[in-house]
């Protein structure tokens, strides 16, 4: 049999046209902080040259090191890094309760239905959709009677309160996919509500916990109103604290500096989305098909 003579491969104009048009939107998406991260790298000599797309000259960290420890100068500043620690202490707890309570609460409305559990899980659904500057004033007068006014945790407080209904929906729906004959089998050999949680259920939630992890500490490291609302002078988060330096009267403003601080403030969740972007995707789909 004679070999098959395969002739040259044509080139595939369809595919260079559409990973053509996906590099555009990409260049164009990724310009903002190319200038964002080139600006935080000039001196204000270079930047006031007036050219943003310009590489730094001589590339420096000194902007970064100001909008860290001393570029603001107001009365609730101090650089950002007393903001940066007040956002690490408030998103780490906030972030670990709020997905436990939603895990146990997606547990309980999945695999130990009672009556009522319906329509309590359709009225927590509210808090998805309900506008954050609803529960301004009440929440407030609640930390008040708390003691909790002012302090980081009581905005890890309202975070949790605020995450609950969205961690709820992210683990009963994903939990519906899990075969209840896990959950039989286990109380027929005994296994209650906590063991069967923490020994079977848990151990299968990787995927969506994973999901939920992102999820709220994104919302919760990124949120400002709530920052701004329920924090004193030395509990407010890294958002606010951004928001300070912005706004902070100068004779000369410095744009290198806001850029730098820019960057610090958004670092974390950007960290977060590299190493954790591919679960976050799995996890979106994962108990996409039952069965």
């Amino acid at each position: 049999m004679s070999a098959a003579i395969v002739g040259p491969r044509r080139f595939d104009w369809q595919r260079a046209a559409l990973w053509s048009v996906l590099l555009l939107f990409a260049l164009f998406y990724l310009l903002p902080m190319y200038v964002m991260v080139t600006t935080s790298l000039k001196d204000m000599a270079q930047v006031r040259a007036g050219n943003l797309l310009s590489l730094p000259s001589a590339p420096s960290l000194d902007a970064w090191s100001k909008a860290w420890s001393s570029a603001c100068t107001g009365v609730d500043c101090g650089g950002l890094r007393p903001f940066f620690i007040n956002s690490v202490m408030m998103v780490i707890p906030a972030v670990l309760l709020s997905t436990l309570l939603g895990a146990i609460n997606g547990y309980v409305l999945s695999k130990w239905r009672f009556r009522g559990s319906e329509l309590i899980f359709a009225l927590m659904l509210f808090g998805v959709f309900m506008p954050m500057q609803v529960v301004l004033l009440p929440m407030s007068q609640i930390l008040g009677w708390l003691g909790l006014a002012n302090s980081v945790w009581g905005l890890v407080f309202v975070h949790v309160l605020a995450g609950l209904s969205s961690t709820t929906l992210f683990f009963r729906n994903y939990y519906v996919t899990l075969p209840d004959e896990l959950v039989k089998a286990a109380m027929l050999d005994g296994a209650g509500f906590w063991r069967i949680f923490w020994r079977i259920v848990l151990p299968l939630s990787t995927p969506i916990t994973v999901v939920t992890l992102i999820w709220q500490f994104t919302n919760i490291w990124n949120d400002f109103l709530y920052g701004v609302v329920f924090t004193g002078a030395e509990s407010k988060p890294i958002t606010v604290g951004l928001n300070n330096l912005a706004n902070t009267s100068s004779v000369v403003k410095e744009y290198n500096v806001d850029m730098a601080a820019a960057m610090i403030a958004g670092l974390p969740t950007l960290i977060v989305y590299i190493v954790a972007g591919k679960y976050f995707i799995r996890g979106l789909t994962a108990g996409a098909v039952k069965g």
